[in-house]
């Protein structure tokens, strides 16, 4: 039983700064790639950042240089630090954990949490 909560959302303005946290019990983060995802009113849910076991991190073109993720395998937490935050990252942002079991992969979510960047 794998269970995500995404924490740290709210509303901010722009230029300001975040850092959302997921949670995750049932799994260990050491073990598995993990990533950001986020989905803003009227788009597809879309790829912000990712990390690996490894770990290495990627992120999407829009968020390089302002987003940073990063993980605790301690406290089994991943974050997402978010600055120069800007009105187009208005988004809900959801936690992801791939999980690989030989050729088969398994994706677990959690519920989200909402970024508003407003004035």
């Amino acid at each position: 039983q794998v269970q995500l909560v995404e924490s740290g959302g709210g509303l901010v303005q722009p230029g300001g700064s975040l850092r959302l946290s997921c949670a995750a019990s049932g799994i260990f983060f050491s073990m598995n790639d993990m990533g950001w995802y986020r989905q803003a009113p009227g788009k597809q849910r879309e790829l912000v950042a990712s990390i690996t076991s490894d770990p290495s991190a990627n992120y999407a073109d829009s968020v390089k240089g302002r987003f940073t993720i990063s993980r605790d395998n301690v406290k089994n937490t991943m974050y997402l630090q978010m600055s120069s935050l800007k009105p187009e990252d208005t988004a809900v942002y959801y936690c992801n954990v791939r999980r690989m079991i030989g050729q088969k992969s398994y994706d677990y979510w959690g519920p989200g949490t909402q970024v508003t960047v407003s004035s």
